[in-house]
């Protein structure tokens, strides 16, 4: 039993450590530049480098194929540090282990690993997932893109893709297309999707009302041919992929939220201290106390419906309603905390010298991302009255 215990102290030690470096780094190197490639529009190059050199990337990968090889918990606790400044730098920390990671990890062959998922983790290069389309939105179901196999085995790609994330770093994307709309799920198919091949066409979006410095557009797949080893899972499997991944994605929102909120009752807390009015700090106003305490209670409700999901995900759980439940909750309370958080800051809160604005701007977004809140609400709520009908895989 003592060298159980031993050993579980080490492992803590060493997860602590994890953590403490990703906050040291976010305070230290990211906090005194993000305001300024907020505006630019564009993640630094040195800065990815340099995550990379640190591991950062590599997430709840086994060591085997590059990554860290971290328990769900402490991914989430890592991402919500980083993302207490920056949480756009979260979601590129988050993919390998989620949207993009995730699907080649589970169902990717060995030699897809090797190819995609390794310097993924690494950070030597960065994907993508195309998953919403402008017409299914959070349907992946209903996905329109379409694919055709010659007699040679290989895929023939047209369709589209809506807001996809890193249009302009990603390598390859992991996207998703029927060969008969009317099958729905059963055919649905994964793709890997090398980001050069002839045919691929991207199209950005500018000046966005938040997540500005991710590069976010179509992707249009125009005539594309993929080899047969281009297929990720069995033909038919896509489906049971998308789900793999946007569950573990919607455990990395979660986390982001969090740290955005967190970051907004530490700014509103600060201010509280230091800004006097009437010859007082306005903390000691009763309505000011009523923000900072609602903000305190729900983002620490947020963090343990988080760390939950991530539990459940250790376990081996498919954690289908307890992501739902995580990525809505925590991103509604991000939205709050910044809406408080700038009615607290009164005029200085609409600046971008302080970072609730830029909070503010992102709060919004969060409750649109990895599945509208809207959407999540039904999935709940049919969970909660056995109305859910639990898809196949």
């Amino acid at each position: 039993m003592t060298s159980e215990l031993l050993r579980a102290a080490q492992g803590n030690a060493e997860r602590e450590a994890i953590v403490g470096l990703a906050r040291d780094f976010a305070r230290e190197r990211v906090a005194p530049r993000v305001r300024d490639y907020d505006a630019a529009e564009k993640l630094p190059d040195d800065l990815l480098r340099e995550m990379a050199e640190l591991g950062f990337f590599g997430g709840v990968v086994p060591l085997e194929w590059g990554g860290l090889g971290l328990d769900h918990v402490t991914f989430a606790r890592v991402i919500e540090e980083v993302s207490r400044v920056d949480h756009c730098l979260g979601v590129l920390m988050s993919m390998p282990s989620a949207l993009v990671g995730s699907g080649l990890l589970e169902f990717g062959t060995v030699e897809q690993k090797r190819q995609w998922l390794v310097p993924l983790a690494e950070g030597r290069l960065f994907g993508g997932a195309g998953v919403t389309e402008p017409r299914s939105g959070s349907d992946v179901a209903g996905t329109q893109t379409r694919y055709v196999r010659s007699g040679d085995g290989e895929f023939l790609l047209n369709g589209a893709k809506a807001w996809i994330t890193n249009l302009d770093r990603a390598s390859f994307f992991v996207t998703f297309a029927t060969r008969d709309p009317a099958l729905g799920r059963r055919g649905l198919s994964a793709f890997i999707v090398p980001a050069d091949a002839p045919g691929v066409v991207k199209n950005p979006v500018h000046n966005k009302l938040g997540f500005r410095p991710l590069c976010s557009g179509d992707l249009v797949f125009d005539d594309v041919r993929l080899p047969a080893d281009a297929l990720l899972g069995a033909e038919g499997e896509g489906f049971a992929v998308a789900m793999n991944a946007v569950e573990r994605g919607r455990l990395s929102v979660a986390a982001r939220a969090v740290g955005l909120a967190q970051s907004c009752l530490d700014a509103s807390v600060r201010y509280a201290r230091d800004r006097i009015v009437f010859g007082k700090p306005i903390g000691d106003f009763q309505m000011v106390q009523q923000k900072i305490a609602n903000m305190a209670v729900s983002v620490r409700a947020a963090r343990l419906l988080t760390e939950q999901c991530a539990l459940a995900m250790q376990r081996g759980e498919r954690a289908r309603v307890e992501a739902s439940m995580a990525k809505m909750y925590a991103s509604d309370v991000a939205q709050a905390a910044a809406t408080d958080a700038v009615q607290i800051h009164g005029a200085y809160g609409v600046s971008e010298e302080y970072g609730v604005a830029r909070a503010y701007r992102d709060a919004k977004v969060f409750q649109i991302v990895e599945g509208a809140n809207d959407i999540h609400r039904v999935l709940i709520a049919r969970d909660a009255l056995g109305t859910a009908r639990e898809p196949r895989r």
